[in-house]
């Protein structure tokens, strides 16, 4: 049986004693580096959020400026293109308006040398028949 005299009184004080001197000596040291620790992981995830954030803001500013980057080349090809076909279709106006004059010269050249070739061919049929007449009559006609 259980008697209720001092030493009851003895173990309450005793039992007090142990916690208080438990609660300094153990359960505070170990929840201040509990709490440190948590504290620790949540900054830790803050500067990783924080991070995450800043990383995801430079990435869509990347991409901004390579999507304005890859329009501005777009843009920039599209109108070299265009400044060529003006110029080809500068050239082949040109070409186009020397045309009718090379053709004049050319008719010109091919009727004079037409011209040419019927007086040397007149000259010559005119020689040749007379030839041809002198053998036929056999004598000579000049």
């Amino acid at each position: 049986m259980v008697s209720l005299d001092y030493s009851l009184g003895i173990q309450i004080v005793n039992f007090l004693l142990l916690i208080f001197i438990l609660n300094v000596l153990l359960y505070k040291p170990i929840l201040g580096m509990i709490d440190k620790r948590k504290k620790h992981f949540e900054d830790s995830d803050a500067e990783i959020k924080r991070l995450q954030a800043t990383v995801e803001e430079k990435m869509a500013a990347y991409e901004e400026k390579l999507r304005q980057a890859k329009a501005a080349a777009v843009e920039q090809k599209n109108e070299i293109v265009r400044q060529g076909a003006d110029e080809a279709k500068a050239v082949v106006d040109a070409v186009r308006a020397e045309i009718p004059g090379m053709m004049e010269q050319f008719q010109a050249r091919i009727d004079g040398e037409i011209d040419a070739a019927k007086i040397i061919l007149t000259d010559h049929s005119r020689q040749l028949s007379v030839e041809i007449a002198e053998k036929v009559l056999g004598r000579s006609l000049r």
